[in-house]
């Protein structure tokens, strides 16, 4: 490839950096959504993708009854209020629900994926695409 090719890509190159640009500073945390559902069910329940109000984070939360974890539920939380447990009444049963939080966009997920990565993944798709409009 020239140098006059190389050139010619820098113009899309940047455009498409421009248009993912805006996403990648959004303030808005995007998180999984499932209501508090029993564990069982929990393994079903096609997740729901929510857009965080400002200074709240993603949340994992499982609810505990004696040593088994028998709930779960996802979303956003106040920052202020992670890593707290509360007790919540279900059905006639009190359950101690702990919320574990945090701050990159879907890390409520199951899977463990880092921000890094995502953004690595999501600037090589751009520039796939991008190449694939030039060409």
């Amino acid at each position: 490839m020239g140098k006059q090719n190389v050139l010619q890509l820098l113009p899309a190159a940047i455009l498409c950096f421009l248009l993912l640009l805006p996403s990648l500073l959004c303030g808005n945390l995007l998180c999984f959504y499932s209501p508090i559902l029993k564990t069982e069910e929990a393994m079903t329940f096609e997740l729901i993708v929510t857009e965080c109000p400002p200074r709240e984070v993603c949340f994992k939360a499982l609810g505990r009854y004696g040593n088994v974890t028998a709930l779960s539920a996802r979303g956003c939380f106040p920052v202020k209020s992670c890593g707290k447990q509360s007790d919540i009444r279900l059905r006639g049963t009190i359950y101690g629900m702990t919320f574990s939080c945090c701050d990159w966009p879907y890390c409520n997920s199951e899977v463990k994926v880092e921000p890094f990565y995502v953004l690595i993944s999501l600037l090589a798709a751009a520039v796939i695409t991008c190449l694939h409009c030039v060409n």
